[in-house]
């Protein structure tokens, strides 16, 4: 619908009252332009201008202030709103019952009805206005869908979440520092300390004079943190450490970058010297660790007998390994609090258990008769072209050994090097041969009734069922004393004496000398050699066992023998280890070796007189002499036996010397063994006595044993001459 043009009203028009003055007719109110709705007063808006605020309340007007508005209807009174009861000039301010404002609307509702007037200001945002004056009011600005609370609400609610989240912080602290501690508390001790192991210092291995054979010294241990070292940093480590320690390049890899580890071990035993330049590659996350060293100050000097620690610090073989526990003596431990950075916590955590020191080793060897008995037996094995041999001191009266000496040897401060690190004095068995023959001597003599003048009549073989045994050499029949045929080492002769005695009163006898049992000087490996019970030998064994053979022994069982005829029939067990040594160096004695009669002190004193026969030029060991000393012994020249065929062909000889001197009072025994001389004579009396011969002289000096100046018993070796 178009409103009317403005203009001044015509006939139903709206008036401008008089003040004071009645109101017009109502219909003339409802008559030209549609009510705008806004207040009295409002047509002085200006176009463009922008939507004023909601209107405020205002305080009524003055008495006798002019409005411009319509009367109510049926009233003579302007602007007050009820019918026909206001007094002119008193109406009612615009509260929503005066007149209604401004222009009318054709078809709007009553004029002068000021409550719905009233209803549609307050819809539209406009209000009941009092007199006009002055610039136009400011436009309301238009309502929005949201409406800001009251700020004091939204500080408490923000509080309340503030609280809420607090009081999760504040349980989570309780649980980890209450209910949890422990927990947590462990862990972080566990990621701190780093267990530490402190080694004891291994006991060192002296000769009887209390020269060092194997010493402790100090050393470094070279370790690794690999929580420290970044992967970036790894083959810088490696690239540092592996040639420098001489260290397999992977393995170092590896260690270093072991997961959730904080203690890896690189090197052990480094030379205080090469562990200050690997600290000063001042490498990420290494470091050092005080720990020891095992040096052999003599090289091979020993070897065969001391034995080598290994890298992890363990005995490897000889002594170390069979004495392991008491040189070693039992390590301790350390933890304490590492830093982030890998350096130990001065102030920090603690823990520490003290390593008992391992207890030293005198041994009964003598250093400088061990290093001639050594130098002595090496010479002869390259000159004969021999696989090994061994030589033997000893003392016949107390059992000490005062040298066991061995080639081929190794240097046990290079071990790895080694092809063998075995001990050959006691694990390696071999037939004795004519070594052997004193033992069934001392059995017929002392079972069987012979003498050392008791004639045989010897041909060069004899032959039992099946099986022929000979000399080592063809020759006619001869009439042999029992002396001449231990001196000239005759097999068939001494077939013929053992014949006197049965099989089971030889086996007795090669028992207590000491075949088929262990010595149990100390060395691990030890052989107890071969030595059956007659109820296991074969209808032709006992003939070969009288002369030394089908058997085997150890060299220390064959020295023992010797020993036992020289101290005048009683068997002293050899004995290695003199006592132990503790941390302030008190000496405490091995106890006394045991000791048995094992042959009359008569008979060992036959014996010792045919044996000095043996190295007489008549004898097969004249080489064995020594000049101003009664020398006596017996040699043994033993086939081996072949496994290929079950027979003696073939495998080589082995060559062996075993005596005593002064030989009318015994003071030291030599025993030599070599095996498989292939360069020069295999005989023992060419290949082994004057080994016998250069050791024992060394012996003799070393321990001031003068010559005894008696002259020699004179020995029968032919029934007549």
């Amino acid at each position: 619908m178009s409103r009317r043009p403005a203009g001044p009203p015509s006939g139903g028009g709206r008036r401008t009252p008089r003040p004071g003055g009645r109101g017009a007719p109502g219909r003339d109110d409802r008559a030209g332009p549609r009510a705008s709705g806004r207040g009295a007063g409002d047509t002085g808006r200006t176009p463009g201008a922008r939507p004023r605020r909601p209107a405020r309340e205002v305080p009524p007007p003055r008495p006798g202030a002019a409005r411009t508005g319509a009367a109510a209807p049926g009233t003579g009174k302007p602007g007050t709103g009820k019918s026909g009861t206001g007094k002119s000039g008193t109406g009612k301010s615009s509260t929503g019952k005066g007149a209604a404002a401004g222009t009318g609307r054709p078809g709007a509702p009553k004029a002068g009805t000021g409550k719905a007037a009233g209803a549609r200001r307050t819809a539209r945002g406009g209000g009941p206005r009092g007199p006009r004056s002055g610039p136009p009011r400011r436009p309301a600005r238009p309502k929005t869908p949201f409406r800001r609370r009251d700020p004091l609400k939204r500080l408490n609610g923000t509080l309340l979440v503030v609280a809420f989240v607090l009081s999760l912080f504040a349980g989570r602290l309780v649980q980890l520092q209450t209910i949890e501690s422990g927990k947590y508390t462990a862990q972080a001790r566990k990621q701190r300390l780093q267990p530490i192991e402190l080694p004891a210092v291994r006991g060192d291995i002296t000769d009887a004079q209390g020269n060092p054979l194997a010493m402790t010294v100090e050393a470094k241990a070279i370790v690794a943190d690999p929580s420290v070292i970044k992967p970036a940093k790894r083959q810088q480590v490696v690239a540092a450490l592996a040639p420098m320690l001489s260290l397999d390049p992977a393995t170092v890899l590896k260690r270093i970058s072991a997961p959730d580890s904080r203690f890896e071990y690189l090197a052990h035993g480094v030379r205080p010297d090469q562990a200050r330049l690997v600290m000063n590659l001042d490498l990420p996350g290494i470091r050092t660790e005080q720990e020891y060293r095992r040096e052999y100050p003599n090289d091979s000097l020993a070897a065969g007998v001391i034995g080598f620690v290994n890298a992890e610090g363990e005995g490897g073989a000889g002594l170390e390994s069979a004495l392991n526990s008491s040189l070693a003596g039992r390590d301790g431990w350390q933890r304490v609090e590492i830093s982030t950075n890998g350096q130990h916590i001065p102030m920090g955590e603690d823990q520490k258990k003290p390593p008992v020191p391992g207890k030293g080793v005198r041994l009964t060897l003598m250093r400088d008769l061990q290093f001639k008995a050594q130098q002595a037996i090496e010479k002869q094995v390259r000159a004969t072209g021999a696989r090994s041999g061994t030589v033997i001191v000893m003392e016949p009266r107390t059992g000490r050994l005062l040298a066991l000496a061995s080639a081929p040897g190794y240097n046990p401060n290079e071990y790895t090097k080694a092809k063998s690190w075995g001990s050959p004095v006691v694990q390696e068995a071999y037939e004795p041969g004519s070594t052997g023959k004193v033992i069934t001597a001392a059995a017929v003599m002392e079972k069987g009734g012979v003498r050392p003048d008791t004639p045989f009549h010897v041909p060069d073989r004899i032959k039992f069922y099946d099986t022929v045994f000979h000399d080592s050499h063809p020759h006619a029949p001869e009439d042999l004393t029992f002396a001449g045929v231990l001196a000239t080492s005759s097999n068939v002769g001494t077939i013929l004496a053992s014949q006197r005695i049965s099989a089971e009163t030889l086996y007795e006898y090669e028992r207590a000398f000491g075949f088929g049992q262990k010595t149990a000087i100390g060395l691990p490996g030890e052989t107890p050699g071969v030595l059956r019970p007659p109820a296991q030998w074969s209808g032709t064994d006992r003939y070969p066992i009288a002369f030394g053979q089908t058997l085997s022994v150890n060299a220390v069982q064959m020295a023992s023998v010797y020993a036992t005829i020289a101290n005048g029939g009683v068997r002293v067990a050899p004995n290695l280890i003199a006592g132990s040594v503790d941390e302030n160096g008190g000496f405490t004695a091995a106890a006394a070796p045991a000791q048995r009669r094992v042959v009359s002190a008569e008979t060992a004193r036959q014996i010792r007189d045919m044996l000095e026969g043996v190295t007489t030029k008549e004898g097969t060991a004249p080489l064995a002499q020594i000049p101003g000393y009664r020398v006596a012994g017996k040699t043994g020249t033993a086939e081996i036996a072949n496994p290929a065929c079950g027979c003696y062909r073939g495998a080589g000889f082995t060559a062996s010397f075993a005596g005593f001197a002064p030989a009318d009072d015994p003071q030291l025994v030599v025993q030599v063994v070599l095996q498989r001389p292939t360069k020069g004579s295999h005989f023992g009396g060419d290949a082994a006595a004057p080994v016998f011969r250069d050791v024992m002289e060394a012996a003799l000096a070393a321990r001031k044993i003068p010559p005894t100046g008696s002259r020699p018993p004179k020995v029968r070796i032919h029934v007549r001459g």
